[in-house]
């Protein structure tokens, strides 16, 4: 960050790390990939990620979005979104015949498996998410019987245990990273005896954009998170600018959403966006803020993602079968570029 500039200079502080993290790539470019190979129609459970252009994009080039597995003709081909699925989904999935592709984020299935491994041992186990949310739900299906999902600090004294001795919390990836923290503070203030999951559930991705916001939002008058509303690590990006020290943080899909009233005045304006948004969304901002004197942009970077997970199992066999290959450009360059 440069030091020293003009209070009469208007800039932009642009986060970096921001948008597609790797889980997100791996399932926007399964389904695209399964497009390519297979032909339309392809059916995806649940939006593949939270992001409206996204899913618009997917849905012109032949992707069908539903709900539920009874909505795909038997037989079919069916995409898992990157949030993951109960067994009872897959079973479901199972009984229709119906060809999967499971685009889970790995860092999602580590959850899972973590909820399946303590429910083995019989434990209570708390997970810390939102109601609702389809990570949330997926993860709680692995072990209906053990999992009850605490939604914030506030709802800590609500809890009730078979065993205070045996308890374990696990989290949705997407989380505040601070809230978090507070209500595994408030668990282990009631159970003393609480265990922490072997390894830290929130992803990577949802930790460095938060990071990122928090170093900038101090100096901004206003911060602009680019992310769809039901996108949780997007909504969490503009509560961490408010508690950073941002005078002001509004979450947009497009720029087009930009409420004009929202500059005046200002000299610093940071931007960043949700772990589901593809770098053109970000551009579009960039525009806008340089069109309206904006055109001093500054990186303020925190970390450097390299990360790439493997396209899934299923789809990888496909793709072999077909003679084609699973190559795509690295997910940084591929930020730069339109889905279509």
């Amino acid at each position: 960050m440069t030091s020293g500039t003009s209070t009469l200079t208007k800039r932009v502080l642009l986060a970096a790390p921001r948008g597609y993290c790797a889980g997100v790539d791996r399932a926007v470019v399964a389904v695209e990939k399964a497009l390519e190979t297979y032909g339309a129609p392809v059916y995806v459970r649940k939006e593949i990620v939270h992001n409206k252009y996204v899913v618009e994009t997917l849905s012109e080039r032949g992707a069908i979005f539903v709900n539920e597995t009874d909505e795909v003709p038997e037989g079919a081909r069916l995409v898992f979104s990157a949030h993951g699925v109960s067994p009872a989904v897959r079973e479901s999935a199972a009984a229709r015949s119906l060809d999967t592709i499971d685009a889970t984020c790995p860092l999602v299935t580590k959850v899972h498996k973590e909820a399946v491994r303590f429910a083995k041992d019989d434990y209570d186990i708390l997970l810390i998410g939102h109601t609702g949310h389809e990570e949330v739900e997926g993860t709680a299906g692995e072990a209906p019987d053990h999992v009850q999902v605490v939604n914030s600090p506030d709802e800590v004294d609500q809890v009730t245990v078979r065993d205070p001795a045996k308890v374990v919390w696990i989290s949705q990836t997407t989380l505040s990273v601070d809230e978090t923290m507070e209500t595994v503070r408030r668990l282990r203030e009631r159970f003393p005896s609480l265990q922490d999951p072997p390894s830290d559930d929130i992803c990577y991705a949802t930790q460095n954009r938060q990071v990122a916001v928090k170093k900038l939002a101090p100096e901004c008058d206003v911060v602009i998170v680019v992310g769809s509303a039901n996108s949780s690590n997007s909504v969490r990006l503009v509560e961490v600018a408010l508690q950073a020290g941002a005078r002001s943080a509004y979450r947009v899909d497009r720029s087009s959403e930009i409420d004009e009233a929202w500059l005046e005045g200002a000299t610093t304006v940071g931007v960043t966006s949700g772990a589901s948004v593809p770098e053109i969304l970000v551009r579009d901002v960039l525009a806008l803020l340089e069109g309206r004197g904006f055109d001093d942009v500054q990186e303020v970077r925190t970390a450097t993602e390299d990360l790439m997970f493997s396209l899934p199992r299923e789809l990888r066999a496909g793709l072999k079968a077909a003679g084609a290959d699973d190559k795509r450009p690295h997910k940084e360059s591929r930020k730069e570029l339109p889905l279509a």
